[in-house]
């Protein structure tokens, strides 16, 4: 029971009914000595009645009035003298005097404690007031011990009280909970073990339905968070079937790549003057398709390589991948710039930096052809004290917004409506690779810029 919820608010529950039970107790207590003295006070008054006119008792009529009152004797002031009205005698001296006239609440319960500690009886004197007018003061004697029981009679019938209250409380506020909070958060946690055993099922997601307005807001958090992690899990899925596909293509298209390169061996033997000053670019372009199928079959088996870091020339790269970029841009008006400076060496993998420059250019180039207006990609490069910083620009429309928001996912960052948004992923992973960074620099209606940074200390030198 103390595990569960419903058990410690029941035990909690009983708990705090007890302590303001207790702290009930406690001038109840307090009260009920008052009273028990204030009625052998009245009684007393009573029995003295009778002796106001002058008259005479017997002694055994004083001594039944005075059994009948519980006390020993009885003074009355009426006037400025004191009269003992009735007597007997007194089996003790009187310990304590205690007066009833205007006590504060501190001093009855503690006169009250003072007499439920004290086991042994005693005698003590009683002031109080006269009722309806009886005369100044009347003061009494009496003994102790009926007082002491009567008031652990009383007390333990608070207790028992008590504790019938606060099992009914308990119990009930039990009940409430049961109904209100213990079986919705069941309920909750039964769907969220239904879910676990098969995420993939959309139709065991949650449904809001807890009228509670704190477990409506956690349903609502929950049904949202399965409804995220189940459209993941069918998207790991459908890239996982994506890579496999995509992995028994370039192992087949490696193989008719590797048919291709034999045959263009035998163009570079060709008398025609363009034919053999063409045949090495497309023996160069066929080489790079089979590096990049063996790249895609190792990243299938997740053997990502490293880069096989080399010194090159920038401008040479830079000037291949435009080469390329222009014949596939054919005769549309896309014009393209090589402002990298001759000099320019960097230490790195030329097919991989190859890749990451003709990702940028062939988007910078979309986006041109998309605007149906002139434009132009730049690459540029330059240095400051640690790093080679090399730009690719475009003079295109820019990014849509939801390209900027998710720029380096795969198939979410693509800038066009046919686009798989795999470029600019690649690009990014190949820089870091490289111990480097791509960021876009600036997209806006002129045009868009992508910085690729390149630590000089560890992968870039200059000759």
């Amino acid at each position: 029971m103390l595990r569960s919820l419903s058990g410690r608010f029941l035990i909690l529950t009983a708990i705090f009914v007890m302590l303001a039970e207790v702290l009930i107790f406690v001038p109840s207590v307090a009260r009920f000595r008052e009273q028990f003295l204030l009625d052998r006070l009245q009684r007393a008054q009573i029995a003295s009645l009778g002796l106001l006119t002058g008259g005479e008792v017997s002694a055994d009529l004083e001594e039944e009035l005075l059994r009948n009152a519980e006390v020993f004797n009885v003074v009355l002031r009426r006037d400025e003298a004191r009269q003992l009205v009735l007597s007997s005698p007194v089996p003790a001296p009187v310990s304590q005097s205690f007066d009833l006239r205007d006590p504060s609440a501190v001093t009855l319960i503690t006169d009250a404690f003072r007499r439920l500690a004290q086991t042994d009886p005693e005698v003590i004197r009683v002031i109080g007031e006269p009722v309806r007018m009886g005369g100044i003061l009347i003061e009494i004697t009496l003994d102790t011990g009926d007082l002491r029981t009567a008031m652990i009679d009383y007390g333990l019938r608070i207790l028992w009280l008590s504790l019938v209250i606060s099992v009914i409380t308990a119990g009930l506020l039990f009940v409430v909970v049961q109904c209100f909070v213990v079986r919705p958060i069941r309920r909750v946690v039964g769907a969220m073990q239904t879910y676990a055993a098969d995420p993939e099922d959309a139709r065991l997601v949650i449904t809001p339905s807890s009228g509670i307005t704190e477990l409506r807001e956690a349903e609502e958090s929950l049904h949202s968070l399965q409804r995220q992690l189940t459209a993941a899990l069918k998207q790991k899925e459908h890239l996982a079937q994506l890579g496999s596909a995509v992995a028994k293509i370039s192992h087949d298209l490696r193989n008719i790549l590797t048919s291709a390169q034999l045959f263009t061996d035998r163009l570079e033997m060709s008398e025609d003057p363009r034919v053999r000053r063409m045949a090495p670019k497309l023996v160069n372009s066929l080489t790079r398709a089979v590096h990049l199928c063996e790249a895609t079959l190792a990243y299938g088996k997740a053997e990502e390589p490293a880069p096989k870091l080399a010194r090159h020339n920038l401008a040479d790269l830079v000037t291949d991948a435009i080469e390329g970029e222009r014949l596939a841009a054919g005769d549309l008006a896309v014009r393209f710039e090589n402002r990298v400076a001759a000099d320019v060496v960097l230490r790195a993998d030329a097919e991989q930096f190859y890749r990451v420059l003709t990702n940028l250019m062939r988007n910078a180039r979309q986006a041109i052809v998309r605007a149906g207006v002139p434009g132009r990609v730049t690459v540029s490069a330059e240095a400051d004290t640690q790093d080679w910083v090399i730009r690719v620009e475009d003079t295109g429309p820019g990014l849509p917004a939801k390209a900027r928001e998710h720029l380096f996912e795969p198939f979410r960052g693509g800038a066009s409506s046919g686009g798989t948004g795999l470029g600019l992923s690649i690009a990014a992973e190949l820089v870091r690779g490289h111990g480097g960074t791509l960021t876009l620099e600036r997209s806006d209606e002129n045009g868009t810029c992508f910085r690729i940074t390149l630590p000089k200390g560890n992968f870039a030198t200059a000759s």
